[in-house]
């Protein structure tokens, strides 16, 4: 096994989470900011007022992207385990 395999596969691996979690960061990251825009303006300032909103995105989010998120984890597995044979020996 050499350095350079490792160092792809742990590149494979990043580039697949960032990928993957990615747009639930983003969906999470935008209804914050409306929120907090809504406060802002509003002058409502309770903390507990974001969670809510952001847990329902992230829930969402996770229906319609669920099944694209595991094929894609499941798609890097299958690849890893394939390549397994160049870990041993």
């Amino acid at each position: 096994m050499s350095s350079e395999y490792v160092l792809a596969l742990a590149e494979e691996a990043i580039y697949t989470l960032i990928i993957t979690t990615g747009p639930l960061l983003i969906l999470a990251v935008a209804v914050g900011l409306l929120i907090s825009i809504f406060q802002a303006t509003t002058q409502i300032q309770e903390q507990t007022l974001a969670f809510v909103p952001k847990i329902l995105a992230v829930l969402v989010g996770l229906v319609f992207l669920g099944p694209w998120m595991l094929s894609t984890l499941v798609e890097f597995t299958a690849n890893l385990f394939q390549n397994l044979n160049q870990f041993v020996g």
